[in-house]
């Protein structure tokens, strides 16, 4: 027996007319939509029914509710495209983004201050990074945990993990905000003779926690991508590995290569 919750008829018809209004832009973003009240006379139904409609948008992403006013279209954020220039040494040092109006290419775009917390810690590796960085379950390895912002606005967090006799005493076991140094993480680590080469990347989709969702200041439904990344030398060796969990609506992946043989 399926444990989903029963939807009425009555709520899909509202939710799918509401949808239909949003689409077509004649409820803009950031339009407050018409009351429990109001929809309840219009479509002949409870207020409760009505509010299960609302519901349903509200876990597609699409409105938000704010508490004792009602609920709103959702504004949608401003998307980056992330892809494998944003690695490029000439990049390590900018802290400021290009981010753009929507997921077209060629939509509009505006320039982003970005900013990081820090907090670094020497902890146990776990298996994944254990496995990531060639040392042993529960050998020590330094944990630095971000959480990145673009003009203010939380958009992910990234969690990267280091043997410790490779990054001891450099910026990045530093608990300073902001880029690790004057030019990043890859920049210390090239300092340090560790010179990044190569990058593997895994990204799954699934939904928040709790915590995430609070962190990243997620609307409800909205899932989230997790990217799972190790850096390594030219020689294969593994100097990073590296967690990060993105707000799926604020970021489009886009990658351009050759088709191999």
């Amino acid at each position: 027996m399926s444990n989903e919750p029963r939807i009425s008829l009555p709520s899909r018809q509202i939710a799918d007319d509401l949808r239909a209004e949003i689409d077509a832009g004649r409820l803009p973003p950031g339009a407050k939509l018409p009351p429990l009240r109001d929809l309840a006379e219009r479509y002949g139904v409870t207020r409760n029914t009505a509010n299960k409609a609302l519901g349903l948008l509200q876990m597609e992403g699409l409105v938000v509710t704010r508490h004792g006013s009602g609920a709103y279209v959702r504004e949608p954020h401003p998307i980056r495209r992330l892809g494998p220039d944003r690695y490029a040494r000439h990049r390590w040092q900018v802290t400021t983004v290009t981010a753009h109006a929507d997921d077209r290419p060629n939509s509009e775009t505006t320039q982003q201050q970005g900013y990081q917390t820090q907090e670094v810690s020497l902890i146990a590796a776990d298996g994944h990074t254990a496995a990531a960085l060639g040392v042993d379950i529960g050998a020590s390895v330094y944990e630095r945990a971000r959480v990145m912002t673009r003009d203010g606005i939380p958009t992910h967090t990234m969690t990267s993990y280091y043997r410790p006799a490779d990054v001891e005493g450099t910026p990045l076991v530093d608990q300073s905000p902001g880029i690790a140094g004057r030019g990043g993480g890859f920049q210390v680590l090239t300092d340090q003779g560790l010179i990044p080469h190569e990058i593997s990347e895994d990204l799954s989709a699934r939904m928040p926690t709790t915590e995430e969702t609070l962190l990243l200041e997620l609307s409800a439904g909205e899932p989230v991508v997790e990217v799972h990344r190790v850096t390594r030398m030219a020689d294969g060796r593994a100097i990073e590995y590296a967690r990060g969990v993105h707000a799926a609506s604020r970021f489009v992946w886009s990658y351009t290569f050759d088709i191999p043989d």
